[in-house]
């Protein structure tokens, strides 16, 4: 596990977290968004975010033993914290409309100067306030149905990219248009699985969403793994992105 996430930037733990765990909580998501899943004429917004969600089978689901071994051996035992929940659910529904958020990016980690602008947001080459980017699967998604779009290997380069900045890093903006260039031409793999499978990913993978061009809504959750503290140099986070 550990040569292929420091070699591709991530690794998919199958049945990291039960399905019917999975169908569980998808019920509950499709309850807050007011939609009826038997009812394909009231989906008509290509993507639906989900604002954070406490109940119980959000944590269960982000702090299976499974799971917490994957995040010993890939962060390190006592570097990061436990989740309560799992952040905002962008569920993706099939449609002819643009969904309007699919360019490359890397999921930034500290404020810049406006806390409340995201865009000012930043990474920088310690990964700051970011051990891991995690995708939970929340419902079975094939590779029509709006799979997340991942460039392997490219958390080497957005490394080195990030180290003459220090500290300060790099704002999104700047962080997803050098990256996207300097990482074209990279292999492209899709975040394809079966409900209760997850995707730990370096915090500097490119990655990207898409449009749904299947038939079934995809339910997913892409929160951070947070560490306790500066991630220590000997992290598997940090080794990764050298050499």
């Amino acid at each position: 596990m550990l040569q292929e996430f420091t070699r591709n930037g991530f690794v998919k733990i199958e049945q990291a977290f039960p399905r019917e765990l999975a169908l569980r909580a998808q019920d509950i998501l499709w309850q807050a968004a007011g939609l009826d899943k038997h009812d394909p004429a009231s989906w008509s917004q290509p993507v639906v975010r989900i604002g954070e969600r406490f109940e119980p089978e959000f944590k269960e689901a982000a702090n299976t033993p499974k799971l917490q071994q994957a995040y010993d051996l890939l962060v390190g035992k006592g570097n990061w914290a436990p989740r309560q929940s799992l952040g905002t659910f962008p569920v993706r529904f099939p449609s002819n409309e643009e969904p309007g958020d699919t360019g490359w990016h890397i999921d930034v980690s500290f404020p810049g100067e406006d806390p409340g602008d995201f865009f000012s947001w930043r990474s920088n080459a310690a990964s700051k306030g970011r051990a891991l980017l995690m995708l939970f699967l929340f419902s079975d998604v094939t590779e029509l149905d709006a799979p997340t779009r991942i460039r392997v290997g490219s958390h080497k380069t957005v490394g080195k990219l990030l180290m003459p900045y220090g500290e300060e890093g790099l704002t999104f903006m700047e962080l997803a248009k050098a990256a996207e260039a300097a990482t074209e031409g990279a292999a492209i793999a899709l975040a394809t699985g079966n409900a209760g499978d997850v995707y730990l990913c370096h915090p500097f993978l490119l990655h990207a969403a898409q449009p749904h061009q299947g038939k079934n809504p995809r339910f997913m959750a892409q929160p951070p793994l947070f560490p306790k503290g500066p991630l220590p140099a000997d992290s598997p986070i940090l080794t990764s992105i050298s050499g």
